[in-house]
């Protein structure tokens, strides 16, 4: 008889691990099941501001395969609307409940390959009836949006609560369709995953957009009227408002595996091997936005919930159950997002995640062109390097600037993934032409300005 493998969660994490199961065991060999709770499978979270925004014309078009792909070309049996709602690792049995008709199905497993994602966070003043209120963590929520906003009455004035990516992005997709937005952080700076510095070249971009920032400000409850949003009620007073989008970050979805007995580690998410296998439970796989991993830089285990690790550690699992071998081999936090045209990047270390890992540090920021200063089109780069004393080794990089800024990240990523110094980091052979650099490129120039700081640190 076949072996079993369920899938709990059919985003990215879920469905790369059965895909590449899929690729490596035939059906007579392993039949794979996967459950979604949602409407859809393989979409780009990522990409909700843009379709909200109206960048993106059609949901679809974040959707690189939908289930009935997954059943006719893998032999995958998507089961969508379908919630698992208990794991029993002894019976080797999950339970899950059919949203649509109330039914419950319960099916056996041999692997089973938990990918449930994360959930947002929900404080308690958030959690209200009121129409207009929105989570964005889901493709159905990006949906549910977009309804509220071409509603009627339509929307005017809106407020988001937190300051992060989603947050951002959000902000600029309802600016872009002519809203009032004003954003609400409680935090003293917008985009917490920069330092503060790099944060004010930030808020002077989503400014200029004619967005309205308030920061330092903790939300105390939601207003409605008619069963609709009316404000957002802060320490200030209250903030009128049409539609409230929450962008608080999210936090590891883990209550079913935990009940089953999966160990979770210091972040609240699951601990997992580098094969993403579960400690000390044969045939249980974790993978995704509710797993932590290993930073290679600190050293320390974080929870880092990006698409591109999801997608990364559904494979490794996949991989391994198809009979391979594969390992993640962690992360170091590399991230971009865009204000307008002014592009955000950011990889490795803060300062202050420097100084809580017990690293001694210099910092340095330069400034410098995207262009040659004498090419049309040329604008403002800030680069940011943070380097260890007195080795030199690069700890975190961030850049700032409009075009040719977020993808040179890159380039310090690589840097960062292979222990360079920046000493060594001068001497980079980078491609250079007037149009897309300076003649010394502004990483080059960061590199130097690191080495000159390290000397007169001591090093």
């Amino acid at each position: 008889m076949a072996q079993r493998l369920i899938v709990i969660g059919g985003d990215a994490a879920g469905m790369a691990a059965a895909s590449q199961a899929r690729r490596r065991r035939d059906r007579s060999d392993l039949e794979i099941i996967a459950f979604e709770r949602g409407h859809f499978t393989s979409y780009s979270a990522c990409g909700i501001p843009y379709w909200i925004s109206g960048l993106v014309p059609e949901p679809e078009a974040l959707i690189a395969r939908d289930p009935q792909t997954f059943r006719a070309e893998f032999a995958i049996d998507v089961r969508m609307r379908h919630e698992v709602t208990a794991i029993d690792l002894e019976r080797r049995e999950v339970l899950a409940r059919d949203l649509e008709s109330g039914g419950e199905v319960r099916e056996r497993f041999d692997e089973v390959v938990y990918a449930a994602g994360a959930l947002p966070v929900k404080p308690p003043w958030a959690k209200t009836s009121a129409g207009g209120v929105f989570g964005m963590q889901t493709l159905d929520d990006g949906s549910a949006l977009r309804d509220w906003l071409e509603s009627d009455p339509r929307p005017r004035r809106a407020v988001v609560v937190g300051g992060g990516y989603i947050g951002v992005e959000l902000a600029e997709a309802l600016i872009l369709r002519g809203l009032s937005v004003t954003l609400v952080e409680q935090a003293d700076q917008p985009m917490s995953t920069v330092d503060g510095d790099m944060a004010e070249l930030v808020a002077d971009a989503m400014t200029g957009l004619g967005i309205h920032i308030r920061t330092g400000l903790p939300v105390l409850e939601i207003e409605e009227r008619d069963g609709r949003v009316s404000a957002v009620v802060t320490a200030e007073g209250p903030i009128p408002a049409d539609v409230v989008v929450l962008g608080l970050g999210v936090r590891p979805n883990t209550q079913l595996a935990e009940a089953a007995g999966m160990p979770l580690g210091p972040t609240g998410a699951i601990r997992v091997d580098r094969r993403m296998r579960v400690p000390g439970l044969p045939g249980v796989w974790a993978a995704g936005d509710c797993v932590e991993t290993l930073h290679r830089v600190s050293g320390m285990q974080v929870h880092i919930p990006l698409g591109t690790h999801a997608n990364k550690q559904g494979r490794v699992a996949g991989i391994n159950i198809g009979g391979g071998y594969a390992t993640f081999a962690g992360v170091i936090g590399t991230a971009v997002t865009k204000v307008c045209d002014l592009e955000v990047g950011r990889t490795g270390l803060r300062e202050r995640d420097a100084s809580a890992a017990g690293f001694e540090f210099v910092s340095v920021v330069a400034k410098s062109t995207n262009r040659a200063g004498y090419y049309p089109g040329a604008r403002p780069m800030t680069v940011k390097l943070i380097a260890e004393k007195p080795s030199g080794r690069l700890l975190g990089a961030q850049i700032v600037g409009w075009s040719e800024a977020a993808k040179r990240i890159d380039t310090l990523a690589v840097a960062l993934w292979n222990g360079m110094t920046v000493d060594e980091m001068t001497a980079l052979d980078l491609g250079y032409a007037p149009p897309y650099a300076p003649v010394w490129d502004p990483v080059l120039i960061a590199a130097r300005k690191a080495v000159d700081a390290l000397h007169a640190s001591g090093r």
